[in-house]
């Protein structure tokens, strides 16, 4: 997210982090564009009027790189010329302050649905794990991995959602399913068991009071 409002920068950092989403912040052009092409982020939620360099520029330059992250323009501005400027510009998205945090989550996102392929591969790849699903086997460094049904399917949603941050309780709820009787303990258990048997290549990483993400380190 790049805006130079630090009151609307917490509120929407809030709002996305409790939507499962790890957000980085920047209140600059420069640091944004910096940020972007560093990071490689799934969505930019990008503000227009930014000091060093306008959004329209920032997004200018990503789209002249061949980046095509998904950008949501947010901006006090509410001229049709500026909207037409930032979509023709390369944006996804345009919305005007004052705006909904809850608005700004949910156009987020459609627009990561709409960059998703509509035939997601039946191979998964992070680092040097590799994930089929189609026959349900997982290799680490090359080596074959034995898991568990459990084991694949928590691997699985995981691995789907690079980068997303889950907890617990979503996790027994969509992989164990809302049935399930048992506890978020489960989870951390089943956690270690796939580490354990993925090594140092685990993408599994531990958000500290949050839950789980899976993500190349």
């Amino acid at each position: 997210m790049v805006e130079d409002e630090e009151s609307i920068a917490d509120v929407l950092m809030l709002y996305l982090a409790r939507d499962g989403f790890r957000v980085t912040v920047e209140s600059t052009g420069p640091g944004g564009l910096a940020a972007a092409r560093r990071l490689r982020p799934s969505a930019i939620v990008l503000d227009v009027g930014l000091p060093g360099m306008d959004g329209t520029e920032v997004c200018r330059q990503l789209r002249a790189d061949g980046d095509w992250t998904p950008i949501l323009f947010c901006t006090a501005r509410d001229d049709e010329i500026d909207r037409i400027l930032g979509l023709e510009m390369g944006g996804d998205d345009y919305i005007t302050k004052p705006f909904s945090p809850r608005e700004v989550v949910a156009r987020v996102r459609v627009a990561l649905r709409h960059a998703q392929p509509s035939l997601p591969s039946d191979v998964l790849v992070m680092g040097d794990v590799e994930l089929d699903r189609s026959s349900r086997r997982v290799s680490a460094a090359g080596e074959p991995v034995d898991l568990t049904a459990t084991e694949f399917d928590l691997l699985e949603y995981l691995m789907s959602h690079p980068s997303r941050v889950f907890s617990r309780e979503h996790l027994l709820s969509e992989v164990w399913g809302y049935a399930a009787m048992v506890g978020t303990r489960t989870v951390d258990v089943h956690v270690a068991q796939v580490r354990g048997k993925l090594g140092d290549v685990s993408p599994i990483r531990t958000v500290r009071g949050v839950g789980y993400s899976a993500e190349v380190s």
